[in-house]
């Protein structure tokens, strides 16, 4: 189950995010593309 959170992120990070959301179509929205960061990070920690 997906709860929803807020987040304070940086400017440059918000632009970054936004024009991976543009030129990639594999992410739905800004919430996937931060998800799946979060899990990669998550997935490298347990390595």
């Amino acid at each position: 189950m997906k709860k929803p959170i807020s987040a304070t992120i940086d400017e440059k990070l918000i632009k970054w995010i936004e024009k991976e959301l543009r030129e990639n179509k594999s992410y739905r929205n800004k919430s996937h593309i931060i998800e799946i960061a979060l899990d990669n990070m998550k997935s490298k920690k347990e390595e």
